[in-house]
């Protein structure tokens, strides 16, 4: 039976390559994102490529009652939800007190209250039928503060620890939540972000390579995977917990400065 996903933030990315990868499994597909123009030339290309059905939701879910728009729609239009994957999010690199405060209240709106929203939304429908599977997407940043970029690295701190336990509260059911972190990855984050221009973006991930990762564990239930990191990045990941935490936050602010 075919298997229907939304996914949010798909008109570019991560989320464009989630949208490829379900549909070359003869998925049919909920897409979500603001880019209407790049939503329907997606929708075409893989409807005339894979013969499957793909439904476009023109959304800003930064607004407020966003996330309730686009359940109601999938509501309203009978369709059954059988993966949902949050994959919608953005960042922005500076000094906290320096920063528009809007941009960082709807970088909360988005990263935070959006994918809860989302979940909570669909999350009663999947228990009901005890199927279903969630896949948020998070960061490395999860696991660790982010001087220069503090509210992304602690929204997607949020993420993690969200994801990690509803997964643990569905665990004896067949409802799944996997939270997948990517490490720096080729996508338009890096240029909207200001993130291109520091050390950390030396060197990136490619996209289909990290959706490909997260896909197949959501596919699987496992409860988090990382994915799009370097070796010397796999090896700071894992001095985290060993590392004094203010030597840590130096070095985090160094890798982020764009003029260190």
């Amino acid at each position: 039976m075919k298997k229907t996903a939304l996914i949010t933030g798909a008109s570019s990315g991560i989320g464009k390559e989630f949208a490829k990868i379900h549909a070359k499994t003869g998925g049919n597909l909920v897409i979500v994102a603001r880019s209407k123009d790049k939503l329907l030339a997606l929708k075409e290309a893989l409807e005339k490529e894979y013969k499957i059905h793909v439904s476009v939701i023109e959304k800003d879910l930064t607004e407020k009652d966003a996330a309730k728009e686009v359940f109601n729609f999938v509501k309203y239009s009978k369709i059954e939800i059988d993966y949902l994957i949050n994959n919608a999010g953005f960042g922005g690199i500076g000094k906290f007190y320096e920063r528009k405060l809007e941009e960082d209240l709807n970088m909360i709106q988005l990263n935070v209250v959006a994918l809860t929203a989302l979940t909570r939304l669909f999350l009663p429908t999947f228990v009901e039928k005890n199927s279903g599977k969630i896949l948020n997407v998070s960061s490395t940043a999860s696991l660790m503060a982010g001087p220069m970029q503090a509210v992304y690295f602690a929204t997607k701190a949020y993420v993690t620890s969200f994801s990690n336990a509803i997964a643990e509260e569905l665990s004896e059911t067949n409802v799944t939540v996997t939270t997948l972190m990517p490490g720096a990855t080729e996508t338009d984050f890096g240029k909207t972000s200001g993130m291109d221009k520091t050390s950390l973006f030396k060197s990136t991930a490619d996209a289909n390579t990290v959706a490909k990762d997260g896909y197949n564990a959501m596919l699987n239930g496992d409860l988090d995977v990382i994915s799009g990191v370097s070796l010397s990045q796999k090896l700071m990941l894992k001095a985290i917990p060993i590392t004094p935490k203010k030597i840590l936050l130096k070095q985090v602010k160094k890798m982020q400065d764009p003029n260190p």
